[in-house]
């Protein structure tokens, strides 16, 4: 009967955490249980949700992803450029113009490139998942200040900023675009042969090549959804603001791994959820709204999710050695 209730409580942390997180809030603000309030989190949390969906997968194979960030950067200003700018094509004397749906597409077309990008130097060229998303972090950010020459791209219009800063039946357009990718990739993570693939991979890589499973081909696939997911994420962002800023995601990939984490997918692979990176998101989300209600300095706040980052781990730790 204790080791059921100890197997309960660790499915369930993250559920606990968030519930006393609201209810300690609620009486410590007046304004945190307030409909604008919580729509506002919901809001806050869109772009992070979209990222940490591709970091769980990638996680769930027992990788790491640091340049989700910088893909966000880069996807949302090739955007905002195309759209604003068009795309000259000097040798052929050609300038292309290009609408919202054209800007969007290409966007989230940089995004699988540089995903795809960071699969094939994982699987084909064997660098530790660490060095070549580190690597990719590096370059995405050269790649953005070059395309924008380190100025941001304003004015990019209301029907772009739709998805951004729109509504739709009164919610947020960019909550449904984060509530739609979380019910898809559930449904592709629990009812798909990727998904169990997925999941076979983190469990042991070596079982998984015995069996049959094509591991690199898994990896790529991962990778590049993710770096499709923050394309996304930097679409999103790039709209809610009408501008696309050169340093824009910096630091995000922290908040996605603090989500992932947070959510209890295992940092060794193979363990984990989108409903529980849900979960971390919400919690990140809480406690980042919270400590600004309660007019918490933005260092103090840096600590504390620093350290709210290391109980997640420790905990994942601790559960990993008692199974």
């Amino acid at each position: 009967m204790k080791s059921i209730s100890k197997e309960t409580l660790a499915r369930f942390q993250s559920l606990l955490a968030l519930v006393v997180m609201v209810v300690a809030l609620s009486v410590a603000s007046e304004q945190f249980l307030t409909v604008p309030n919580l729509r506002n989190i919901l809001l806050q949390i869109s772009v992070n949700l979209c990222l940490s969906i591709g970091m769980t997968l990638v996680i769930l194979t027992g990788g790491i992803d640091l340049s989700v960030g910088a893909i966000l950067g880069l996807a949302g200003a090739v955007a905002a450029g195309l759209l604003k700018n068009g795309l000259a094509l000097k040798w052929l004397g050609v300038q292309l113009q290009f609408t919202v749906f054209g800007a969007i597409i290409a966007g989230i077309i940089i995004g699988l490139i540089l995903g795809l990008f960071n699969g094939l130097a994982i699987t084909r060229f064997k660098l530790p998942p660490f060095v070549a998303t580190l690597g990719l972090l590096s370059i995405g950010r050269g790649l953005t200040m070059l395309w924008t020459n380190g100025f941001p791209i304003t004015a990019l219009g209301p029907t772009f900023g739709f998805i951004g800063a729109g509504f739709l039946f009164g919610v947020p357009t960019a909550i449904w675009i984060s509530t739609a990718l979380v019910a898809l990739f559930y449904f592709i993570s629990i009812h798909t042969t990727l998904g169990r693939y997925i999941y076979a991979v983190g469990g042991s890589e070596k079982a998984s090549a015995f069996a049959g499973l094509r591991v690199d081909s898994i990896k790529v696939w991962v990778y590049t959804l993710g770096g499709g997911l923050a394309a996304v994420a930097g679409l999103i962002l790039t709209a809610r603001l009408d501008a696309a800023d050169p340093k824009a995601g910096l630091g995000y990939e922290l908040d996605s791994i603090a989500a992932v984490v947070i959510g209890g997918t295992s940092l060794s692979g193979g363990r984990g959820s989108i409903l529980g990176t849900v979960l971390g998101c919400l919690i990140i989300g809480v406690l980042n709204n919270g400590l600004v209600l309660l007019e918490v300095s933005p260092f103090w706040q840096q600590v504390i999710k620093g350290f709210v980052i290391l109980a997640a781990v420790a905990l994942d730790k601790a559960n990993k050695r008692e199974r």
